[in-house]
């Protein structure tokens, strides 16, 4: 099983990159996806997820808005399509991958079994 996100880099204040992740190794049609961020000298926090079933989606505060997170139509690709960028956005963003996970516990990176390399958003003002 592999996550691999792509679509990092350098953007300005108000650019508005996307993020993808692609999963491989089985079928994630079921499982929640999600997207969490880690800032230099921060713990890493969690920023938007989406249901397999149903595929309700949920916010971070900080990014409700702004952040648009959707899946693709086989299910084992997961964006993150961003706009509005704020130099406090910088951050390595993880996609990350869950079964069973509940709905209360979308925000916890604990529930997410697998986990991408990260894709660094640097974003200057």
């Amino acid at each position: 099983v592999q996550l691999q996100a792509f679509g990092g880099g350098l953007v300005q204040a108000g650019g508005s990159p996307r993020l993808s992740c692609a999963a491989s190794g089985r079928t994630f049609r079921s499982d929640t996806m999600g997207w969490f961020r880690q800032a230099p000298g921060k713990e890493r926090e969690f920023v938007a997820a989406i249901k397999g079933s149903g595929g309700s989606t949920f916010y971070a505060d900080s990014v409700k808005g702004r952040f648009t997170i959707t899946r693709g139509n086989a299910k084992n690709t997961v964006y993150l399509q961003m706009i509005s960028l704020k130099p406090e956005d910088t951050a390595v963003y993880y996609c990350a991958a869950g079964s069973r996970v509940i709905n209360t516990a979308v925000t916890m990176s604990r529930v997410y079994q697998f986990w991408g390399q990260g894709t660094l958003v640097t974003v200057s003002s």
